[in-house]
């Protein structure tokens, strides 16, 4: 397969995709005197530029979100891909730390309640550390099942001999925490009351919600111009990676997707020091319900925003780049023993017992998406697997909110795999049946996968890219993450799984995290076919009688209003 940059796999990748990317294309002309190998070796990297639809026109109740600045686009670079199997995806490594793993380390969850039911026996275990990421925790009676879980093992690691090194470290958002009189701070202040010294609870506030913009959007609204959206859950050395929040419904009846790597300290050290960077340039909770700035540290909403921005940016990509150098310096002194013959460095015997760590056949890869930091790993990333993905490929992508960025539009109707994209129908999306303007989201989803589809049909992309619903009597859709299966494959060997959604806000406004995990054994690669064939059994195939249904009725003003208001949702 060529390389990213290479000219010949960009023309016939525009010519493969018709209009939509000799669009593309055309739309670089006036770069025309750096020549035409340098023109087409930049086609790839212009594709996050997309096409800003926004209109500044707004009612007055949708005037204050609108008044956000535009986030300034910046070009990703093009990267060479591997050809031979699963090592394609090394140049991942480019960017951002590679954990080698056994997959045997390594379990996919597949239901609510075994989510729950993991984090509390974890929770019970953990001896050193309980690091929490989540959006939010919920009030009900299974988070508070939870925040007792938390509680007593605080308390046992009191009762052990000698000073206890046992941590508990939360980090939530700002906006969504504090939403109501009961909230995820009243809920975790008894904890910070009675070990103030152990507990930790940071809230993040992003710095684009400032002035009068703070002012005037109320409650919930003031959650539209961004996020922490990062779900970490992890006990001493093991994590689970997911896109559930701590709220009742993820513990029973809403669908998401989780991974439980076990016995994993560096992937456990690398997510500890990211939700610590994080938490550094966040509001700290205080045992009074107030909460307060680290010391010396720039406020996001009172302070200089550039300035803060900067010192977010440099504490994350910290963490980053140590992870790399680390890793680095690690293989350097590995290699160099070898090539010496050094008779004390461990030599590998496949009929040795004990406790010898298994080869790697499983690569981790964190991808960060922080665009209000300037940090956009998970979106180069993702747009470079589209870019690349080969004629015979099949990718299956999902969203509990379909409302994908235009530049990924582009590259799923102008590149050469084959799409499955599995997103919620309108009666399992959570904002069903929800009061107020909240209630018409729903429907505007409808709408925007209604547009989408017939630019498929407009393409005549049909049998290449189509469209399903999940369907599911009582039960709510938010499994996000895709499957990438090579060509002439029966399993995959890369899924994307955490937080982000596809989406403009995933892309520009909140915080996200999620890992590409690619693998070489076939057991794995089991597990998470497995995993996509469960979402995608639960759904049915859109065509255009889909948008006949009368559910499926979207009413006049939503069409207008949609348009407006597609990027905070």
């Amino acid at each position: 397969m060529a390389a990213a940059g290479s000219g010949s796999s960009i023309v016939s990748m525009a010519a493969a995709g018709g209009p939509v990317l000799w669009r593309r294309l055309l739309g670089l002309l006036p770069h025309g005197r750096l020549g035409l190998a340098a023109l087409l070796g930049r086609l790839s990297d212009r594709l996050s530029l997309g096409r800003d639809r926004r209109s500044r026109r707004s009612s007055w109740l949708l005037l204050a979100p609108l008044l956000t600045p535009a986030i300034p686009q910046v070009t990703a670079p093009s990267f060479c891909v591997c050809p031979e199997g699963a090592h394609r995806f090394q140049w991942i490594r480019n960017l951002v730390p590679e954990f080698g793993v056994s997959s045997s380390h390594i379990r996919v969850l597949s239901s609510p309640t075994e989510f729950y039911e993991l984090m509390k026996e974890q929770i019970k275990a953990a001896k050193q550390r309980v690091v929490v990421a989540s959006l939010y925790l919920g009030t009900g009676l299974l988070e508070q099942e939870l925040v007792d879980c938390i509680e007593e093992t605080l308390e046992r690691s009191l009762q052990a001999s000698g000073p206890s090194d046992f941590r508990v470290s939360i980090l939530l958002d700002f906006t969504r925490g504090s939403r109501g009189r009961k909230n995820s701070r009243t809920m975790l202040l008894p904890l910070l009351r009675r070990f103030p010294e152990q507990v930790r609870v940071s809230l993040f506030h992003t710095p684009n919600l400032r002035g009068l913009l703070k002012r005037l959007i109320p409650e919930r609204f003031n959650e539209t111009i961004g996020l922490q959206h990062i779900k970490v859950y992890l006990f001493d050395d093991n994590v689970i990676l997911s896109g559930a929040n701590l709220s009742d419904s993820y513990f029973t009846n809403r669908q998401d997707r989780y991974v439980f790597l076990q016995d994993s300290p560096e992937i456990a050290d690398f997510f500890t020091e990211l939700v610590d960077a994080i938490g550094d340039v966040s509001l700290q909770l205080q045992p009074d319900d107030t909460v307060q700035m680290m010391e010396g540290m720039v406020h996001p909403y009172q302070g200089d925003k550039t300035a803060y921005c900067e010192v977010a940016n440099r504490r994350v990509m910290e963490v980053i780049n140590a992870a790399r150098m680390r890793q680095e310096l690690h293989m350097q002194t590995f290699h160099g023993r070898r090539s010496e013959g050094d008779p004390l460095l461990p030599q590998q015997d496949p009929s040795a017992g004990g406790d010898q760590k298994p080869e790697p056949d499983t690569w981790i890869y964190p991808l960060i998406q922080m665009k209000p930091f300037g940090i956009q790993i998970d979106e180069r990333v993702t747009e470079t697997l589209l870019t690349e993905a080969e004629r015979g490929a099949r990718i299956y992508l999902t969203t509990g909110y379909f409302n994908l960025t235009q530049a990924y539009m582009d590259l799923v109707l102008g590149t050469r795999a084959e799409y499955q994209i599995l997103l919620a129908s309108p009666e399992v999306n959570g904002f069903f049946g929800a009061k107020g303007v909240a209630g018409a989201i729903p429907a505007a989803y409808v709408y925007i996968e209604h547009q989408f589809y017939s630019e498929v049909c407009c393409l005549g992309q049909q049998d290449r890219v189509q469209l399903l619903e999940y369907s599911r009597n009582g039960w709510t859709f938010h499994a996000k993450g895709l499957w990438l299966y090579l060509a002439g494959s029966s399993l995959p060997c890369l899924t994307l799984i955490g937080s982000p959604n596809f989406g403009y806000r995933s892309v520009h406004r909140d915080l996200e995290a999620q890992v590409a995990i690619v693998t070489e054994n076939r057991d794995l690669q089991q597990q998470l076919h497995q995993e996509q064939e469960q979402l995608y059994l639960k759904s049915g195939i859109v065509s255009s009688s889909t948008f006949e249904q009368p559910t499926r009725y979207v009413k006049l003003w939503v069409k207008l209003v949609t348009p407006l208001i597609k990027n905070f949702f």
